[in-house]
């Protein structure tokens, strides 16, 4: 008997449920939609996609050699600028000091599958010198957070 309730609900499974499990008709439609850009920008009928959220923490290896640091982390710069060039990360930054030794994040675009992202992440120098380590999670988010780089690019004065 479960196979087949399952087999019924299939069909329903784009439909809104309220909290009471009945189908809910009051879905509210966009009177902006743009079909053109939310096909541009891989956007679903909700206007998100699947992204990969990379969160970098502290890696495990203690160097003290100020060489390698220095040109390892000019490296994991340098690897973001071209990932974001080719649009495979669209969103990157540095956090505060934690006790979980957390030290950044990544927004990967246009990256299929965990093995992808992977092979992505190993083309940063302070990752594969272990510097960093990186924890990789499925996110799904707004398909329009690329649209917020051309004016990223408008708005630094410096670049480290």
């Amino acid at each position: 008997m479960k196979h087949i309730l399952i087999l019924l609900l299939l069909p329903l499974g784009n439909l809104c449920f309220s909290q009471s499990g009945v189908p809910d008709n009051t879905a509210v439609q966009n009177p902006r939609y743009d079909k053109h850009l939310a096909e541009k920008l891989g956007g679903d009928v909700y206007g998100m996609k699947a992204y990969f959220l990379v969160i970098l923490k502290t890696g495990n290896n203690p160097t003290t050699d100020q060489a390698l640091i220095s040109r390892s982390f000019r490296g994991h710069l340098d690897n973001i600028n071209r990932l974001a060039e080719e649009g495979k990360l669209v969103l990157a930054g540095p956090l505060g000091t934690n006790d979980k030794g957390y030290r950044g994040i990544f927004i990967l675009n246009n990256v299929s599958t965990l093995e992808e992202a992977g092979a992505l992440l190993q083309t940063d120098p302070a990752i594969k010198e272990g510097l960093l380590d990186a924890e990789v999670f499925s996110w799904y988010g707004s398909a329009a957070l690329p649209e917020y780089l051309p004016y990223s690019d408008k708005i630094w004065k410096s670049k480290p």
